[in-house]
C-alpha cells in the first residue's frame, strides 16, 4: 500500500488508527453496536501501526493515542450493547406503545412505562450509578 504523498507509510498507519478511534467513538453514542465493531478495526490499525512507527524511529504517540481512545470506545460500545441487549424487551415494548401514542402526553406515558419496567429489571447498583451522571 503506498502512502499519500508527503507522508511515510508508518506515518499514514498512526493517523489511521486515530481517525478510526475517533470514528469508533462517535458510532458507539449513534449506533453501539457499529461502535463497537468499528472501534476493533481501530484497535488492529493502531497495534499494526505501532511497530511500523518504532521500526522508523517515528514517535508512536498517534497510535498510543488511537488504541487508547479505541479502547474507551471498545468498553463504552461492549456496555451499551448489552444493555441494549438486556433490556429488549422492555426497548420493544416502549416501541409498540409510541406507534399508538397520538399525543405528547401519551407519548410521556410511554416512557414512564419504559423507565419503571427498566428500574424493575436493573440492580439497584446500576441505578444509582445512572442518577449520579445526570446533570
Amino acid at each position: 500500500m503506498k502512502a499519500p504523498a508527503g507522508q511515510q507509510p508508518a506515518e499514514s498507519a498512526g493517523r489511521r488508527a486515530i481517525w478510526l478511534s475517533i470514528a469508533a467513538l462517535a458510532m458507539t453514542f449513534m449506533l453501539p453496536l457499529a461502535g463497537l465493531v468499528m472501534a476493533l478495526f481501530a484497535l488492529m490499525a493502531g497495534i499494526k501501526a505501532l511497530p511500523l512507527l518504532k521500526g522508523e524511529g517515528k514517535p508512536t504517540g498517534v497510535a498510543v493515542g488511537g488504541i487508547t481512545v479505541s479502547a474507551i470506545a471498545l468498553a463504552l460500545s461492549t456496555m451499551a450493547t448489552g444493555m441494549q441487549l438486556y433490556l429488549m424487551d422492555e426497548y420493544s415494548a416502549y416501541q409498540e406503545c409510541m406507534k399508538g401514542a397520538g399525543t405528547v402526553s401519551s407519548q410521556g406515558e410511554c416512557f414512564t412505562q419504559f423507565r419503571d419496567a427498566a428500574e424493575r429489571k436493573l440492580p439497584a447498583d446500576v441505578l444509582e450509578l445512572l442518577g449520579a451522571m445526570q446533570p
